[in-house]
Formats: C-alpha cells, structure tokens, sequence
C-alpha cells in the first residue's frame, strides 16, 4: 500500500501501519440535542479508530451527518463522514466535503444512497446528480488536482482519505469485484462492506479480490455487527436494502433461550469477526449495531483487538463534554 497519506487521519494512519482496524457506525439521534451523539461516541471512543457519521441511511431522516462530524471533531473525535448522493446535487455535495474538510474531518465514505422509496417518506424528491463513483473522483480531483468540478482552483485543497462501499453478499457475485475495481480506480483508499454473515461467501469474494490485487490497492473492512434475536433478524433480512442473512444464523437464534438471544447475537458476531480476520486482504472490521452502541465495546474486546492504538480518554472526553454543556448553558 502506499505509505504516502493521503489525510494523515488516525483511521489511514492505524491502517498504514498494517494494525487491524476498526471502525464503528453512530446511529444519528432522531433529536437536536448534541449530548445524544456525545452519549453514543463516548462509547465508542476507546475501541474504534473511526466513527461513522451515518447520512440517513434506509433514506429516513435523522440528525445529518456533517452535523453529527461537526461535534465529533469539536470532542476530539476521529469521524468518517458519508455523504450520500441521494439528497445533493454536485455544487452542494462540492461545498459540503470542503466544510467538513474545514472542520477537521479527514475520512470521508462516499455511498450513492438508498433510494427514497425504502424510507417514510417516499414523496420527497430524488437528486442523483451522482453515483457513488462520480462522487468519489469530484473528491479525488478537489484533494489531488486543488479544483472544483468547474476547474476554478481551490485556495486549500481537502486532505480527505476516502472510502466507498461494497456488497459482496448479493449477485451477481462475479460482478462484485470488478465493481470494487470500479471505485478503488475512482478513488477509494478503504472500503466498508455491508454485513457479513455469510463467511464462505465473503472468502470467495476476498478470493477474486486478491487474485485482482485489489487489496493492495485500498483496504477492505468488513461490516459486522450483533442480531438482537430472529424475529430482528429476519426484519433486516427482509426490510434492509442488501442485508443477506443466511438460514442457519435465524435457526441458530431461534434455538436459544429467550434471555439469551442478545448475547449468542453478540457471539455469532465475535466469531465472524474471528474468522474474518484470517482472510487474507482483509484489513479491518466496521461494526454495525444499531441502537446498540454499548455492546461494541463488548465485541471488540471480546474478538481480541484491544488495546486499540493511541485510544481517547474518557476522562478527557468527558471534560470536553462538560465544557461544551456549559457553553450550551451560558
């Protein structure tokens, strides 16, 4: 990999060195309260080396996800901004990537975004101006060449490392890698894969991906993340865009007691992590537990990756929450 940084992040730092990373999802409060994310992030803080800031993905609104990296990096945080292609056309999403640049943000997932129609309120219009890929080579050309889209130059081009997104749980499974192609050529310097329960398959995905070098070309995390119980499962399986849950996972939760689903979830979930991990290529994992921040924790110390590299405090975070609510309070 080239050991030129991009962003000079702690994310593309800890990934350049050849640690295994990982990442975690803050699922943006449906509130204006800045203490919901601090609540969230400080949880994370000590276990992850980046923090998505989810941009209302299943295209239901929450708070937005530059806000959301707004206060992660007032905190101290190390955010992974997604800008999705849903909501924005190219000027906006252009001023958007230097403001968030602005702010200290050096991570940036670039998704194309779920369509309106699978959210609550599928009346509201569509922009699509891109796709994923044109998304990430407008930030590549903004970072690399110091212009817009326009070719007026840029005072102070973005330090940005930047991401995509990847499936390689739904066919056509011979497309997936040269789709993965596709965006590391765009521009992608990591990749966050939707979630993996599906070892076997994921093998022969990462398989095609090495015989492609595409793994020494961007690093790949694989999206993880813990089942409540079946009945939750079989809800994501069927409502959630690109989830694929296999047969045996639902089984295997079914069979277990009823006080006992949430932690065999969280065990099922620190086994892929475990099998994951030996995959050649695979650089990382980024979990996914939605509305259940406080057992990230809890999977990556149980998967065996802690200590983390150059972790938060939590006795500094906490006193910059302190600071910022009496500010709030003046």
């Amino acid at each position: 990999m080239n050991a030129k940084l991009k962003s000079g992040s702690r994310l593309e730092r800890v990934l350049q060195s050849g640690r295994f990373a990982v990442t975690a999802e803050l699922n943006p409060p449906d509130s204006a309260d800045p203490e919901d994310v601090y609540k969230a992030a400080l949880v994370l803080s000590e276990v992850c080396d980046g923090i998505n800031a989810v941009d209302a993905s299943g295209a239901h609104c929450h708070m937005s996800s530059v806000a959301i990296c707004a206060l992660l990096t007032r905190a101290g945080y190390e955010p992974v901004y997604q800008v999705s292609c849903r909501d924005r056309n190219r000027i906006a999403i252009q001023g958007d990537l230097l403001g968030a640049a602005a702010m200290g943000v050096r991570n940036v997932l670039c998704i194309t975004g779920d369509d309106v129609t699978v959210g609550d309120q599928p009346e509201a219009k569509r922009v699509f101006d891109f796709d994923s890929i044109q998304l990430l080579q407008t930030a590549k050309i903004m970072r690399d060449e110091s212009v817009f889209l326009s070719g007026r130059k840029l005072t102070t081009p973005p330090r940005l490392f930047l991401g995509a997104a990847a499936n390689p749980f739904v066919p056509p499974f011979d497309w997936r890698p040269l789709r993965l192609a596709k965006k590391i050529a765009a521009g992608a310097d990591f990749i966050q894969t939707q979630y993996c329960f599906d070892v076997r398959r994921l093998q022969a995905y990462m398989k095609r991906v090495h015989d492609l070098g595409l793994h020494e070309k961007a690093f790949i995390l694989v999206g993880v993340g813990p089942l409540r119980s079946e009945k939750a499962a079989e809800f994501m399986r069927a409502k959630v865009p690109g989830v694929v849950i296999p047969d045996a996972i639902i089984e295997r939760l079914r069979k277990t007691p009823k006080k006992q689903k949430q932690d065999e979830g969280k065990r099922i979930c620190t086994e892929i992590i475990q099998q994951v991990r030996e995959i050649e290529g695979v650089a990382g994992v980024h979990v996914m537990a939605y509305r259940q921040e406080e057992l990230v924790a809890q999977i990556v110390e149980e998967s065996g990756l802690l200590p983390r590299p150059a972790a938060e405090s939590k006795t500094r975070i906490r006193r910059q929450h302190s600071r910022e609510n009496a500010k709030a309070n003046e």
